[in-house]
């Protein structure tokens, strides 16, 4: 037996181990800025592909709706780019504030004559001839800050009922005010972000518990008690039986993802946007993604977002302190929920709910506060990694005036032993 064979197995550390790990080679804001880059370039194609087709049969402008997405992601960008240069402690001080200006939109778009009434909801303020805000948005991301803010400045206290009060009682005036739009779909994406917050903030298992069956709760009697939520649910559970009305906008998402088949149609050639599908460009575009790019281009685009998770948990888990842990944490579970809750109603995994695809779907609010929210991760990565450059470099300094200082101590004696020896 050679003795390359007899040499004992090394166990599998973080060194033998990175092929195993994404993050291996590239930084985990790296990642998460290329998933954002690619997504947000595939959204423009997309809303392009859906949008443009039935501006032509309507003798409208087939780039309008492209020009406008291309400004949203223009203000996202700069937005990405400021939260990536704050730091997490001015971003908290920002928490209280950015609370209270969410609450006054959401209670003024509920006001007739001011919020724009769509469907049976109002969710929207028009913002002259920029193009319309829509509050829930701005009251996600306010949320989960003021959720990360409450628990820094307050960690042992979420530990007791009484100091998780405060948490709830705010998360229940936002959700309840969302509900009102009414727009169940991001009530609940608001509250898995919430929900996620605690469990990272150390929240006690029995108060998440309760939380948790309270939440489910309300949202069973927000579908029991109103009629249309009710219609969908049944859609869902048999869109086949009423196609032509409850069930008809996921009649034809699954016709579309069935006329795509594998690979799809071709990029711009779909037809269930032509007038067949509703909301093709907003709502629905996962569904024109798989009539036009197939089960490929869906599966691709689902990996996209599961990479956006990977890297966003791995900066919570890498924060500094327990606030960036929870801000982290929080806004990373609000754009993966709403990633989820959207791709389960077109596929038919969940009852349709009218949330956009986040970075994907046409729509400035949701575009602009899913880039803030990747701007506020990345900053917390830069931080992370910053700050510990600066412990290796202070370590290398304090470890070389050591040796230096070790070496003068040693020298100084003999040295002066020698002298006196030489004048002797």
């Amino acid at each position: 037996m050679s003795a390359r064979s007899t040499r004992p197995v090394r166990p599998l550390t973080k060194d033998t181990s990175r092929g195993f790990d994404l993050f291996s080679k590239a930084r985990p804001e790296q990642v998460l800025l290329g998933v954002v880059v690619a997504l947000v370039c595939f959204g423009l194609i997309m809303v392009y592909s859906a949008s443009s087709a039935t501006a032509l049969l309507s003798d409208g402008d087939p780039l309008e709706l492209l020009a406008r997405q291309a400004v949203y992601a223009g203000i996202g960008t700069a937005a990405f780019l400021l939260f990536s240069r704050t730091s997490p402690e001015t971003v908290r001080k920002l928490a209280a504030p950015g609370l209270v200006i969410s609450v006054v939109l959401l209670l003024i778009v509920l006001v007739p004559g001011i919020g724009t009434e769509v469907n049976g909801s109002r969710r929207w303020l028009v913002l002259g001839g920029i193009g319309q805000l829509q509050p829930s948005e701005v009251a996600k991301f306010a949320l989960v800050i003021w959720i990360a803010a409450l628990v820094a400045a307050r960690p042992g206290a979420l530990r007791t009922t009484k100091g998780l009060m405060p948490i709830v009682i705010g998360s229940a005036l936002v959700l309840g005010l969302v509900l009102l739009e009414p727009d169940l779909g991001t009530a609940v994406v608001l509250a898995v972000a919430a929900f996620a917050a605690l469990l990272v903030a150390g929240v006690r298992g029995h108060h998440l518990a309760v939380l948790g069956g309270a939440g489910l709760a309300l949202a069973a009697a927000s579908v029991a008690f109103v009629g249309y939520r009710r219609d969908r649910l049944t859609a869902f559970i048999d869109p086949w039986s009423d196609p032509e009305g409850a069930g008809f906008q996921v009649v034809q998402a699954q016709v579309a993802l069935g006329s795509g088949g594998l690979t799809g149609v071709g990029l711009g050639d779909g037809l269930q946007k032509a007038f067949y599908l509703p909301e093709a460009h907003t709502d629905m575009i996962l569904a024109t993604v798989g009539e036009e790019l197939g089960l490929v281009g869906v599966v691709g685009l689902l990996a996209a977002y599961a990479i956006f998770a990977a890297a966003g948990y791995r900066i919570a888990l890498d924060a500094a302190d327990v606030h960036q842990q929870v801000l982290a944490a929080g806004l990373t579970t609000a754009v993966v929920v709403q990633a989820a809750v959207n791709a389960g109603a077109v596929l038919g995994a969940l009852p349709v709910t009218g949330v956009p695809l986040p970075f994907v779907s046409f729509g400035g609010s949701s575009l602009v506060v899913a880039l803030a929210s990747a701007g506020v991760l990345t900053s917390i990565a830069r931080r992370r990694r910053l700050g510990a450059d600066l412990r290796v470099v202070a370590t290398s300094s304090g470890a070389d005036r050591r040796k230096r200082d070790g070496r003068a101590r040693h020298a100084s004696p003999g040295g002066g032993r020698s002298a006196a020896r030489a004048r002797r």
